[in-house]
């Protein structure tokens, strides 16, 4: 707010004293005790008179308000802030970048053994991998998952022989899983009852918890039983195959150093192998024994 104040005053600076300055700005009160306020109401004019009660007081427009605060406090405030605002933003990219990084380091420099040591195998499979293993527990039954795998029978150890690999899954009476693969890089198998018992006459065994298995796709891909008939599993001392009804799902011969896979009603599967008849890399059997072993 500001004062404001006549400018046609009809006194002279140097023609009064300093009282009568002042009994002019306050008329109600003269400094010879007397009242002035017939001096004031006979002398004043429309310009130079001043009512005390009826002092003015003016407020400056808000419309005319001018910001005197220096220019550059403002543009230094938002400046400051837009730097603030950037170097958060750089900051979370790059503690989110690092994060990335950091993880993308660690799973970079994972050794390979810290992987297979995730496998609950007793021996190094051929073709179990980290993926492999983790798709076939949760295929399992469930009496048996979490339990130690242990490597029965590989041809790389045992040597090729069909009747070996007989001999040798009569050691425990429990759920087995055979594991073969063709030299174009194809897995494939699936699970059978141990121990197995070769009959004469071709005739079925096993159960319902039979399934085949490939990875020929890219992806593991499981078959289980249709419910169209029970040839899940034949064992005989030439001749080991799962599956029937149209083809074998997987048949391994009596040398295991070939076999041959087709469409079979049994699980509705189509060729396990990468071609109908191949040739084995590996033949392994798995046992997934119902109590621990030591």
């Amino acid at each position: 707010m500001r004062f404001l104040f006549a400018q046609d005053s009809p006194y002279s600076q140097e023609d009064k004293p300093v009282s009568s300055y002042l009994s002019y700005i306050i008329p109600s009160i003269s400094f010879d005790g007397s009242n002035t306020n017939k001096y004031q109401n006979e002398n004043k004019s429309p310009s130079a008179g001043y009512n005390y009660e009826n002092f003015d007081y003016q407020d400056v427009p808000s419309d005319n308000y001018v910001d005197c605060s220096p220019v550059f406090n403002k543009v230094d405030s938002v400046k400051d802030s837009n730097d603030n605002n950037n170097n958060e933003d750089h900051t979370s990219r790059r503690s989110s970048s690092s994060s990335e990084v950091f993880e993308e380091a660690n799973e970079q420099q994972m050794p390979q053994a810290s992987k297979k040591s995730r496998l609950n195998l007793s021996d190094e499979s051929t073709f179990i991998s980290p993926e492999l293993y983790e798709f076939l527990e949760i295929c399992l039954p469930n009496i048996v998952k979490g339990r130690q795998w242990v490597l029965l029978y590989s041809t790389l150890k045992h040597g090729v022989s069909l009747r070996t690999l007989i001999r040798k899954s009569s050691e425990l009476s429990c759920p087995g899983l055979l594991i073969v693969g063709d030299m174009q890089g194809a897995i494939f198998g699936g699970l059978l009852e141990c121990p197995l018992k070769p009959t004469a006459k071709r005739k079925y065994q096993g159960t319902s918890e039979t399934f085949v298995f490939t990875t020929v796709y890219g992806q593991p891909r499981l078959f289980l039983p249709t419910g169209v008939n029970r040839y899940y599993c034949m064992c005989m001392n030439d001749l080991l195959a799962l599956g029937g009804g149209g083809s074998y799902a997987l048949c391994l011969e009596e040398d295991l150093l070939s076999g041959t896979s087709g469409p079979s009603e049994t699980f509705g599967n189509s060729c396990l192998a990468h071609s109908p008849e191949f040739q084995l890399k590996n033949v392994e059997v798995t046992l997934l024994p119902l109590i621990f072993v030591f």
